[in-house]
């Protein structure tokens, strides 16, 4: 429930966000959006005040403080989300954060998919689930394979997170076995 609240959460705030650019962009209420609007900027649009102006620029300018205040509050409600994440991890599975390129959101949308009973009854299934295993595509005496276009899209995605960061960050670090 929480990765689906996550993700609801993410799409209101990029919403939000364009919506404002958009706004800035179409009246001149004072601020330089020709580029995507920065942390920065929210913040100074969500601390105006109204001020005299036209009728126009005065209604832009309030909607565009509110549309600013509506971000700060999702910024506030993705911290809240990620940290119940995190500690549902932490007790759920935490050799899963232990691993390199894991975070708890990507550890939740794993474990989210592994935890349905019977789903997973091998590497193999799990590979097909995250769209991770070629298909066969041949015809004739043309051996091929094309990519899997069925399957988890975010298990996908969070796979595609931890080998990017691993390809990152470099190889973990080795075990230092205990034979000597």
């Amino acid at each position: 429930m929480l990765t689906n609240a996550r993700d609801q959460l993410n799409a209101d705030r990029l919403r939000c966000i364009n919506a404002l650019t958009a706004l800035v962009r179409g009246h001149d209420l004072g601020l330089d959006a020709r580029r995507a609007l920065t942390s920065q900027q929210i913040a100074t649009i969500a601390s105006w005040r109204g001020r005299e102006e036209s009728l126009a620029v005065a209604t832009a300018r309030a909607e565009a403080l509110w549309i600013a205040k509506r971000i700060g509050t999702l910024d506030d409600e993705l911290a809240s989300n990620r940290a119940g994440i995190t500690a549902l991890t932490e007790v759920l599975a935490p050799e899963l954060l232990g691993l390199a390129g894991v975070g708890a959101i990507t550890a939740a949308i794993v474990m989210t998919v592994w935890f349905h009973p019977g789903r997973i009854r091998s590497e193999a299934t799990f590979a097909q689930i995250a769209r991770a295993c070629p298909i066969p595509a041949s015809s004739g005496n043309a051996v091929r394979h094309c990519l899997n276009h069925g399957g988890d899209r975010r298990l996908n995605r969070a796979l595609n997170t931890i080998v990017l960061t691993r390809m990152r960050t470099g190889p973990p670090p080795a075990t230092i076995s205990s034979d000597g």
